[in-house]
């Protein structure tokens, strides 16, 4: 890829991601991540269908760039996602050394990393990664109010 995409343009591509999960009757969240202007790894939310609580957005795109470079260690990439992590998606991005987290919506019930508490500053930790929040975050927002309301209206 010539010529690097911004922050928008990525999460517009992590909110495809978070569709694809909605279709498949997760809670939409969707991730990338990008090294060196390249996506390297996708993800959407799947611990329904799979059967599995790590199964979130950030940890599928986190695995699949893995897999991708051949290491766990994600050294110099960025992970878009329109949705805060929790704390569990927080450590992962921390244990694989991501450079730079960019999220859209934050989640005052378990953001980690800064709604409830925030992971990535936590001075007593070796690995920071810096954050960029609020892209997109409007949009990232909506898709998932419309998901809830559209499950509220079934269930009653």
């Amino acid at each position: 890829m010539e010529k690097l995409l911004s922050d928008n343009d990525y999460m517009l591509i992590a909110l495809d991601q978070a569709q694809q999960a909605a279709e498949a009757g997760e809670v939409p969240v969707g991730a990338i991540v990008v090294k060196d202007g390249v996506i390297i790894g996708l993800g959407a939310n799947a611990p329904i269908g799979t059967h599995d609580p790590s199964a979130h957005a950030e940890i599928r795109a986190m695995r699949d760039a893995a897999l991708h470079l051949g290491n766990y260690r994600l050294v110099g990439c960025t992970l878009y996602v329109t949705l805060e992590p929790c704390a569990m998606c927080a450590g992962a991005i921390q244990h694989a050394r991501i450079a730079r987290l960019v999220y859209g919506a934050s989640d005052p019930k378990t953001g980690a990393c800064g709604s409830v508490i925030d992971l990535m500053n936590e001075s007593k930790l070796n690995h920071h990664t810096a954050v960029t929040n609020g892209v997109l975050a409007e949009e990232c927002g909506d898709m998932l109010s419309a998901f809830f309301a559209e499950r509220r209206k079934k269930t009653s």
